[in-house]
């Protein structure tokens, strides 16, 4: 379909709220800035834009960004817009075969030309024994001075990958494959005291989100206050600015909101004081709700452990 067909389905799309859903261009078919992809890209966001939308947009890169392309994002004037530089310093080619040296550089000329949009470190994915020493955690630091924020992860490791890794004679990275991302509890203890140490900037977050709406001076979309062993390793205005905005929901409120996408009889529901577990609700509708209340919306299948900040089992406590 054209550009102009794809904007037209996602606005009219009953999960799609205006001002307030947040969107993703390209987010796992390619990379947005390939020069085949990069004139869609661009005209996305001017169609979005001109709807007069302020949307959160994110756009994820790891390829070559150029003083030109940061004048292009730079007209826009009411699409709240985020690039995402994916940098992990892997060094081995056969696991990275793009030179880090390229969205390093991406990186410092979006971070040099912003004005009307936001710059992340996207640094992930951070996995034991590839990319965790000392000198990997220093160079992602001193990235971190040419972006507005940090956010650090782990792999989302699954069968394909591993089927790779087997094929080209390659250990694995994981003994074990996981629904959620895997980031060992003592990666993340080194990456955040080695942070300190080498003298990282104080905005680094463990939640995509969370360091998209600080980099915006906006309170949290996703709701992750409620969560708040997420919340140790926030700058103290970011904290405040989320305490503020944070409401627990009502029944009725999300009574309202299951009618508005018809499935109010397709699902239960019990409200705690941190999140909304829910039965029945797949990511779509759970997603509408979590963005809509700004508040977390869980499915009880998936329960999210203590302090694990909604990843995988492996490598935490059991």
């Amino acid at each position: 379909m054209s550009d102009e067909e794809a904007v037209e389905q996602l606005v009219s799309s009953k999960y799609f709220r205006r001002d307030t859903t947040p969107l993703q261009l390209f987010n796992k078919a390619t990379d947005p800035f390939l020069p085949s992809v990069k004139p869609h890209t661009f005209r996305t966001i001017r169609l979005l834009d001109e709807l007069g939308l302020k949307n959160d947009l994110l756009v994820i890169t790891r390829y070559k960004v150029s003083d030109r392309d940061c004048e292009t994002l730079n007209d826009t004037k009411s699409i709240r817009l985020t690039v995402l530089v994916t940098y992990s310093g892997i060094d081995d080619k056969m696991i990275e075969p793009i030179s880090n040296r390229i969205p390093a550089e991406s990186l410092k000329t979006l971070h040099g030309h912003a004005e009307n949009y936001r710059v992340i470190l996207y640094w992930r994915p951070l996995v034991p024994g590839i990319n965790d020493s000392d000198a990997h955690i220093l160079n992602a630091t001193q990235l971190a001075n040419h972006a507005h924020a940090t956010a650090f992860t782990g792999l989302f490791y699954r069968e394909e990958m591993r089927q790779y890794f087997t094929d080209i004679g390659m250990p694995h990275l994981s003994r074990q494959i996981a629904r959620r991302k895997i980031l060992p509890q003592e990666l993340e203890r080194k990456v955040l005291e080695s942070w300190v140490e080498f003298g990282g900037s104080e905005a680094i977050f463990r939640k995509t989100s969370c360091a998209v709406s600080y980099a915006h001076g906006k309170p949290d979309y996703n709701g992750h206050f409620g969560i708040q062993e997420l919340c140790d390793i926030c700058p103290t205005h970011q904290y405040d600015l989320c305490r503020k905005s944070h409401c627990r929901s009502s029944e009725n409120d999300v009574r309202e909101l299951l009618t508005e996408i018809r499935m109010e009889d397709k699902t239960r529901f019990a409200i705690g004081p941190n999140s909304i577990k829910t039965v029945g609700l797949d990511e779509p509708p759970r997603y509408f709700l979590q963005h809509a209340l700004r508040f977390q919306i869980h499915d009880e299948r998936y329960p999210h452990k203590s302090r694990r900040h909604g990843r995988a089992d492996i490598g935490w406590p059991s």
